[in-house]
């Protein structure tokens, strides 16, 4: 097995066994066993558990947003219904039987007071899905005030993903996007005043 191959599996584990457990209930012996690979392959790849997590979290970036944004392609219609397209991706996922929350949120409650690169992973993402919200509320309300609503709607999709989290119960999303249609109509009617 050569290093890429390796390095697919030992990531494929990592994402299962991290994401539904958490990290640090997951030593490198179990994350070895699942991934089919030797311990020396194991730090061939990821010479530190830290390393590990902060290739686990930029996969699972590109990854989550890449879904988010296909299908909001796909399925968002027009300009001003993309931003709540992204609420019906996150009823979606929230009915996955897997769902755990946000891995950026959890990862950062583990382990966000003792490691830079998990703090700095998570507050990437978050920025990135801040700058993609915002290219959709622009192009929804451009006459309005788009930084402001989008930072709205960013809190909406993670209250969303914590209330679903907690309560197992993907209804949260739909309350979101209700909350998100109102603030996006507000701002479309504010117009130039910057107020949404």
């Amino acid at each position: 097995m050569d290093l890429d191959e390796a390095r697919t599996r030992i990531l494929d584990a990592a994402d299962q066994l991290f994401y539904d457990r958490g990290i640090q209930s997951v030593g490198m012996d179990e994350l070895r066993t699942a991934a089919g690979v030797s311990l020396k392959r194991l730090y061939q790849c990821f010479p530190a558990k830290q390393d590990l997590v902060e290739a686990y979290l930029r996969r699972r970036d590109a990854r989550w947003r890449a879904s988010l944004a296909g299908y909001v392609t796909e399925h968002g219609g027009a300009p001003d219904r993309r931003p709540l397209a992204v609420f019906d991706w996150l009823h979606d996922w929230f009915s996955e039987p897997d769902f755990r929350g946000c891995a950026f949120i959890n990862s950062f409650g583990e382990l966000g007071a003792t490691s830079d690169g998990v703090r700095r992973v998570a507050r990437e993402h978050k920025l990135a899905l801040l700058a993609y919200l915002t290219e959709l509320v622009r192009a929804a309300v451009p006459d309005g005030a788009p930084d402001a609503l989008a930072g709205q709607v960013a809190l909406l999709v993670d209250g969303a993903i914590a209330g679903a989290a907690i309560s197992g119960d993907p209804a949260a999303a739909r309350q979101a996007r209700t909350a998100a249609e109102s603030l996006l109509t507000a701002g479309a009617a504010g117009g130039g005043r910057g107020k949404p």
